[in-house]
């Protein structure tokens, strides 16, 4: 069932996800053409990606060519402040500190203990996704890791509610990094987004510009394939 953008995300759980890309309006035609988005415009060049009305993600200019062209997922928080610290404490490190983002909410960027770029959401005006779990949006985060364990520790002791306490439902995973990708390849988060026929999907990626980086596999929440836009940034298309 589709969910409204009055949900309320507690701490540690998935609640947006932006594109940092040398060109928004190129990723427009890109995401537009794949997953039926609308946008409307942000704070200078960015522009929110609509779903049926709702905000289900947005795509961000990047503001030095030499940063990476990524998806990065956001988790929420009450308070991102007190959350970096403990993030700093457990061994990561906060690479942009919390920051507010006009009256909507405010954002850190944050890394793990092993190097796996994340953000932070302590919403303000804006929660979060006004959809989530539904063809075209946001289903699923996959933490590719070189230690699962090490994983297992590190955000069980900071969203041990989110992912273990009752009734938890997570939106987010983790597995080794050399399961899908070269052992080489840094630890990372992998955002997934819903579509209703993985083939399908694959062709338009293909046609527009985009390309396969590992073909459908199955996995324990889903038919996963993952790719890159035509701009070079990594996702994941997951039928359940």
């Amino acid at each position: 069932m589709a969910e409204n953008r009055a949900s309320v995300y507690g701490e540690g759980v998935p609640c947006w996800v932006d594109a940092q890309l040398p060109d928004v309006e190129a990723g427009k035609r890109f995401y537009g053409a794949l997953f039926g988005w609308t946008f409307e415009p942000r704070a200078g060049s960015a522009a929110w990606a609509l779903k049926d009305g709702e905000p289900v993600a947005a795509l961000v200019p990047k503001a030095d060519g030499r940063l990476p062209t990524v998806w990065t997922v956001y988790f929420a928080t009450p308070d991102a402040e007190a959350l970096a610290g403990r993030i700093r404490a457990a061994g990561g490190q906060v690479v942009s500190a919390p920051l507010p983002v006009a009256e909507l909410g405010v954002t850190a960027l944050v890394t793990d203990d092993q190097g796996a770029v994340f953000a932070l959401w302590q919403p303000g005006g804006h929660p979060g996704f006004g959809l989530r779990h539904e063809p075209g949006t946001f289903a699923w985060a996959e933490l590719y890791t070189r230690d699962t364990e090490a994983a297992n520790a590190f955000y069980g002791n900071l969203f041990h509610d989110a992912l273990f306490g009752p009734g938890a439902r997570p939106d987010v995973g983790r597995a080794p990094v050399s399961d899908v990708f070269p052992a080489e390849m840094p630890p990372h988060f992998l955002v997934h987004f819903a579509v209703r026929d993985v083939p399908a999907a694959l062709e338009k990626v293909t046609g527009l510009g985009g390309r396969v980086q590992a073909p459908p596999f199955g996995t324990s929440y889903g038919t996963v394939a993952v790719v890159t836009d035509d701009q070079g940034a990594s996702f994941a298309l997951l039928h359940r």
